[in-house]
């Protein structure tokens, strides 16, 4: 082991895999190729070779390309830049953009049939949908926030792809311009270790220079600073929240995702009297689409672990007779519920409707199981990443849910970053 390290190589790259790289074979050993898109023959550099079923490549040059390959968009991350030095966060940024959603329609697909074990299923037709004005924008400028990192020079960059080394970039071209306006590219931080720029809601960006505890290089345990409130409008709808909490990051996506979950929850089997539940509910946003989508009047309970962003989301749906938002880790909360239920919460708790919207990590296997038990009407899914959502949906069906509806969207171009909605219903 090691002796490929550093090595040139050429490989021919034959599918895409999850985290946007491509895959090609050396030797028989599975080698995970960034900057290459499938189809295409390229020199690649080993990155990794101690892995005892993959190695790891950074495409150094191309020498039969794709017919979807592009200039990249963003200079600091393209080819022409040594591996050790190209910018992270656009992987997918030297590639068409209608190809880099098949090639994220790809990923869902496989995740749903290795990890759920779907097939012969309508939810493996689901195309990603972009999202309105990226296309006449060539996916440029929507991220309205933006990490940045500082090392030990002063200088101030993002990571360089699959690194935590810092890198000199003069333009963020993925952010919109308010926030890359106001990137510190072009200072020297001293004595700073992050930087978080932020839109303001409106049409500014915020700057928040984080430092390091006294005598430490990294920040001690515990949550950062929440920083100061900021308003985002959702259609006729306004959000309270904290600078550096959550919020997504497209500047559509809030929109997009309302949109997605009002559609798709099955008006059927929706009602408005029942224990309706938004988990990992955030400052509300879904909470309200579904309040906004069938009355003032509808029942739901908001369930987030961050005490601020509840704060926040007690605020934000203040017009909502019958909504309510409480601090409770997910799955502490749905294991207290199912411990002190009656017979008649659960006949109630099965009229149901319940949105989900997990972290990048997914639900997981308790919080499945828990909502297995309760067994709600309606599940609605909302998905960041595929692979967690396939796993997800295995244990679901396995328990007798199916998945009745899928759409997918493209919130983060020139990422492999794809997001996804799924309604399943009991069987």
């Amino acid at each position: 082991m090691g002796e490929l390290l550093g090595t040139t190589v050429e490989l021919e790259v034959t599918n895409v895999a999850h985290g946007g790289v491509g895959v090609a074979r050396l030797d028989g050993r599975v080698v995970f190729v960034a900057d290459a898109i499938p189809g295409e023959t390229v020199l690649a550099r080993i990155s990794a070779d101690d892995h005892a079923s993959f190695w790891r490549a950074e495409t150094t040059s191309v020498i039969d390309p794709s017919p979807h390959r592009r200039p990249h968009v963003w200079q600091s991350a393209a080819l022409e830049r040594d591996p050790d030095a190209r910018a992270g966060g656009a992987e997918f940024g030297h590639i068409d953009l209608p190809w880099q959603r098949e090639l994220k329609r790809q990923v869902i697909v496989d995740s749903l049939q290795r990890f759920a074990k779907l097939t012969d299923h309508t939810a493996l037709d689901v195309v990603v949908e972009p999202v309105a004005g990226d296309d006449a924008a060539n996916g440029l400028g929507w991220r309205s926030r933006v990490s940045l990192h500082v090392d030990s020079d002063g200088i101030v960059g993002p990571y360089a792809a699959r690194s935590h080394r810092v890198v000199a970039v003069p333009d963020l071209p993925l952010a919109t311009p308010a926030v890359e306006y106001a990137s510190p590219l072009d200072e020297r931080l001293f004595g700073a270790e992050s930087v978080d720029v932020i839109s303001d809601g409106r049409r500014g960006a915020r700057v928040v220079v984080h430092a390091p505890a006294a005598g430490e290089r990294t920040p001690p345990a515990g949550k950062p600073p929440v920083g100061k409130p900021i308003v985002e409008r959702v259609g006729e709808r306004e959000f309270r929240l904290d600078e550096l909490g959550f919020w997504q990051v497209h500047h559509r996506a809030a929109a997009t995702l309302t949109g997605a979950v009002q559609r798709q929850l099955i008006e059927q089997l929706f009602d408005a009297d029942a224990p309706n539940l938004d988990l990992y509910g955030g400052v509300g946003l879904l909470t309200a689409a579904v309040g906004d989508r069938f009355g003032a009047g509808t029942r739901i309970e908001s369930v987030e672990s961050d005490a601020r962003a509840t704060e926040n989301a007690g605020f934000n749906l203040r017009d909502f007779a019958k909504a309510t938002a409480v601090t409770a880790r997910v799955d502490r909360y749905l294991g207290q519920m199912l411990r002190t239920m009656t017979s008649a919460d659960r006949g109630r708790f099965e009229r149901a409707s319940v949105v989900i919207d997990p972290p990048r990590s997914g639900a997981g296997k308790q919080v499945v199981k828990s909502l297995l038990e309760l067994r709600p009407a309606q599940l609605v899914y909302v998905a960041c990443d595929p692979v967690a959502f396939a796993r997800d949906l295995g244990q679901l069906d396995a328990g007798g849910y199916e998945l009745r509806s899928l759409t997918a969207f493209d919130l983060f171009p020139h990422t492999h970053h794809v997001e996804a909605v799924g309604v399943l219903t009991p069987r």
